[in-house]
């Protein structure tokens, strides 16, 4: 089933000649709901992978859910937001994926944002080396900090600055918790299925 699904999504996409947002021609109707987002989206997909590292960037990954109540706070706060769209823009390759279309994928990250810190949920908002290992992650981001806490605006700029300066340190960090992820709960909870 799923590889009749890329079959098709990939026919839809060379119709459609493009855009900025990939989204419009998704299965999903939670991916369609991001069609508009001033954010160059993509699918979970190999064109995104490839461009990351052409490109050398980090990829933001934002996995939710139709009927997801802080999945449309953060659309409507961060994703709609033309200035937060320009940072994400401008520093990362931004992937959406449906975590009841992709759970193979949902799980991986999941157990890397609850492994490192001691809770989940969703969206959940997970930045990856172009290797697809994760290097920082959470849930809901507000666009502003308070009390004590960093926004998502800040978020965003402090990651990117960090993997202009210290990329390998990053990618290394979270290449040692999958390893130890894969060790406690095997490859199923490492390693999404193929893309």
């Amino acid at each position: 089933m799923l590889q009749v699904r890329s079959v098709f999504r990939s026919a839809l996409r060379k119709m459609s000649g493009g855009g900025a947002n990939k989204l419009g021609l998704e299965l999903s109707p939670y991916l369609r709901q991001h069609k508009d987002n001033p954010v160059h989206w993509y699918p979970w997909g190999q064109e995104a992978i490839d461009r990351a590292r052409a490109e050398n960037k980090m990829i933001f990954l934002s996995i939710g859910y139709s009927t997801c109540h802080w999945c449309h706070v953060m659309e409507r706060e961060s994703f709609e937001n033309k200035d937060v769209a320009a940072i994400m823009n401008r520093h990362y390759i931004n992937v959406k994926v449906d975590r009841e279309e992709r759970p193979d994928v949902d799980k991986v990250y999941m157990t890397f944002v609850q492994a490192t810190t001691g809770s989940g949920g969703w969206p959940l908002s997970i930045f990856l080396a172009p290797d697809l290992n994760p290097v920082y992650g959470g849930t809901y981001f507000p666009p502003s900090g308070n009390y004590g806490r960093p926004g998502f605006t800040q978020i965003l700029e402090a990651l990117a600055a960090q993997w202009e300066d210290n990329k390998e340190d990053m990618v290394e960090a979270g290449v040692e918790v999958i390893k130890i992820i894969h060790h406690k709960l095997g490859a199923g909870s490492s390693q999404p299925g193929p893309l």
